[in-house]
């Protein structure tokens, strides 16, 4: 007949025992191996039981045993491990790898309030970074002509984060799964061959094609006419993938030839650039 319940043993098991010298002075002692507390040995001196606790005779943690006072030189002193010989409760230092861990379980009440992480890499979700990223820059004139409205080509790039602005027509498109809340910067640079030449000017971001789906304007205007100016305008707008933005300007021109100003990098004077917001 089957045996029903934990089985019994087939062998004595065998306690582990360690003995001490005592020198009259000393009270710290090192265990053979490592305990949670007092109760997990059993201390003679002169094969007297020692009660454990703190205000009794010891108190043991780790490996480290402590008499409340010093046994004398001449005591004979020894302790029993119980339970399980070898077996402590406490993992060993450096045993315990992340399969060890619940998922989810290390909260920030764990962490250090304080933490260096100069010497280490570290790498964010997709929507922890303010990407896509880009700013490019207009690197040549171009002349614009009275009350037609023209696309601003911004034809160089200090960078582009996803590749999702083309230089060649100067549209910026949402990527796949980045949309979201944009803020977009565009500074444009106008001149004139000749004092007084313009009315106004106005500079906007169109959205899919359309002046009708959203519009930001910014104005230039002057008492009288003038020959040159800078226009910056910036905005928060909400994008969906594959929403396109492209930079817009128009002149009144009263005389002379409108310019579209560009430079080099080091001097740009007509830039677009934008970036997703972290919501």
């Amino acid at each position: 007949m089957s045996y029903i319940g934990q089985q019994p043993l087939n062998n004595f098991v065998t306690k582990q025992s360690q003995e001490f010298t005592p020198d009259g002075s000393t009270t710290g002692f090192t265990l053979n191996f490592a305990v949670t507390s007092g109760t997990d040995i059993l201390l003679m001196i002169n094969n007297v039981v020692q009660e454990p606790g703190a205000g009794n005779a010891y108190t043991a943690s780790g490996t480290t045993l402590t008499m409340s006072e010093a046994p004398g030189a001449s005591d004979n002193m020894y302790c029993i491990f119980l339970g399980l010989a070898l077996q402590t409760v406490n993992p060993g230092d450096g045993s315990v790898g992340t399969s060890k861990l619940v998922d989810s379980a290390v909260t920030t009440a764990k962490l250090n309030s304080s933490l260096d992480l100069s010497s280490k890499t570290i790498t964010l979700a997709s929507n922890m970074k303010n990407t896509p990223a880009f700013r490019a820059y207009k690197s040549g004139n171009t002349t614009l002509s009275d009350a037609t409205q023209t696309a601003v080509v911004h034809d160089s790039e200090f960078f582009d984060t996803d590749s999702a602005y083309d230089t060649s027509t100067g549209v910026f498109t949402v990527p796949s799964g980045k949309g979201g809340k944009y803020f977009l910067n565009t500074v444009t640079r106008i001149t004139g061959g000749t004092a007084n030449d313009f009315i106004s000017a106005y500079v906007q971001f169109e959205i899919n094609g359309t002046n009708n789906e959203y519009r930001q304007r910014g104005y230039a205007t002057s008492s009288g006419n003038f020959n040159n100016d800078s226009i910056e305008m910036n905005a928060i707008i909400d994008l969906s993938v594959g929403d396109t933005v492209k930079v817009m300007i128009s002149l009144d021109v009263a005389s002379g030839t409108a310019v579209l100003v560009g430079a080099p990098a080091a001097n740009a004077v007509t830039i677009f650039g934008g970036y997703r917001i972290i919501e």
